[in-house]
């Protein structure tokens, strides 16, 4: 430590000592869901609208070097694949090689990258915190933040691509039993008007959020009623059975025009099996899951809340029926202040696909609505947009930005492979209404 700085506090001490303990468990996280896919199944690429399975493995240590390198001060060795690897989710036209296996590196050269990369931050990272705790800022440890969040979002996105992956390119992995199915029918709650408290308040030292969580508002919202539990595979089979997906009215132009030319007619997790239904689990192929959400992009979970005579929840709605209180306080989740752990929803982790639909009472909110955090993603209706005050941040400034087009809407909650995390208040995901492989469900509302 530097002989005339102050001592760091216990707090700073204890808070630089959770970052890096969280950094190791989330590359831990990452690490092994790479090794499920066979080393023949790592040039592949399962879902066509993503990069093949190697880009990520190289994208995850690539963006915490670019985030970190110039606040460490360290110097690129391997400025190709700094910028190979840097790419966004979706494949950009330009920059990339000729999207052919043989034209991406051999795995032996990513691994070696990616180990050589973690040593020069780990050992930067422990200079700093050896010579002076108190230096280590990094943008007010929002930068580690990013880089632990930003790997774990990964660990999400990457099952939904190998979710689609063959099962014999896979290693199959323990499976958790399920909880009890609990019998229930078609319920909705009543939920009277009141108010909504959406986003983080900004506030030097306070919790970390994505710059599109600022800033904290309220909106009024007037009474509904939602159904208590997510639209299942049963229900949604109905919708498919009455020619849901042939009825031009139940489809905006851009829906219709996405299923017709894609030519498709059902989920895509489900799979025909003559005059019945299968599903795609992680690992294997099951007779359908009557009970279990529905998994469906936006423009399918529009097209059955049109047939029902209802629409998806706004954001704001959600909101109010997850965290609002009859007696009109608010909760930091939906059975109040206690931190998620497994008997409150199925999420962080603990299973690899989605189990029945009210499996875990003790995660009902106050108005009894069920599962509202894990078992599925919940679509809303909300566009994604900007709430009043947003600010980009200054060092990922497309973060957000670049998706307020009017054309990705909110989705809260969370799925089986949601970090704990990530399941805070504020937490807003999205994606376009058509893309279709998400561990996203819904529910409708009325008024």
């Amino acid at each position: 430590m530097n002989p005339g700085a102050a001592a760091p506090s216990l707090q700073t001490t204890a808070r630089i000592e959770q970052l890096i303990t969280r950094l190791r468990e989330a590359r831990c996280r990452s690490d092994a869901l790479f090794q499920i896919v066979r080393p023949a199944a790592l040039y592949d690429r399962p879902v066509p609208e993503r990069h093949r399975i190697i880009f990520y493995l190289g994208h995850l240590e690539a963006f915490d070097w670019n985030l970190l390198r110039e606040p460490l001060s360290l110097s690129s060795f391997h400025p190709d694949f700094d910028n190979l690897f840097a790419f966004g989710i979706d494949p950009v036209e330009g920059g990339l090689p000729t999207d052919q296996p043989k034209d991406w590196p051999s795995v032996d050269r990513v691994r070696e990258y990616n180990e050589k990369l973690r040593a020069q931050l780990d050992s930067a990272i422990g200079e700093v915190v050896a010579k002076d705790p108190a230096l280590f800022r990094l943008e007010d440890g929002r930068l580690l933040e990013v880089a632990i969040e930003h790997r774990l979002m990964h660990a999400e996105t990457l099952c939904y691509m190998l979710h689609q992956l063959r099962a014999d390119r896979k290693l199959k992995q323990h499976v958790a039993p399920p909880p009890p199915a609990r019998v229930h029918g078609h319920h909705c709650a009543e939920i009277p008007e009141g108010t909504a408290t959406l986003g983080l308040a900004r506030s030097e030292g306070g919790p970390f959020g994505w710059d599109n969580e600022f800033e904290e508002h309220c909106v009024e919202v007037p009474a509904f009623a939602i159904d208590t539990y997510n639209v299942t595979n049963n229900e949604y089979l109905q919708f498919v059975r009455d020619g849901g997906y042939i009825r031009r009215n139940l489809w905006t132009d851009s829906g219709w025009e996405w299923i017709t030319s894609q030519e498709h007619c059902y989920p895509s997790f489900w799979i025909p099996n003559g005059d019945s239904w299968c599903y795609r689990t992680m690992f294997e192929e099951i007779s359908l899951p009557p009970d279990w959400p529905v998994y469906v992009s936006h423009d399918e979970a529009s097209a059955y809340a049109r047939w029902v005579g209802k629409e998806l929840p706004s954001e704001a709605e959600w909101h109010r029926a997850a965290y609002g209180t009859r007696s009109g306080t608010e909760r930091a989740y939906p059975w109040g202040e206690e931190t998620p752990s497994a008997r409150h929803g199925n999420f962080d982790f603990e299973r690899w696909d989605p189990v029945s639909v009210g499996s875990y009472p003790e995660g009902v909110s106050d108005f009894g609505v069920a599962d509202l955090v894990g078992n599925g993603w919940e679509w809303t209706r909300t566009p994604f947009a900007p709430f009043p005050g947003f600010q980009p941040f200054s060092f990922y400034p497309g973060y957000s930005a670049n998706f307020f087009d009017g054309k990705h809407f909110v989705m809260k909650g969370g799925s089986p492979r949601t970090a704990a995390c990530m399941l805070r208040r504020s937490f807003r995901n999205w994606f376009q209404p058509h893309y279709p492989y998400v561990y996203a469900t819904f529910r409708c509302v009325e008024h």
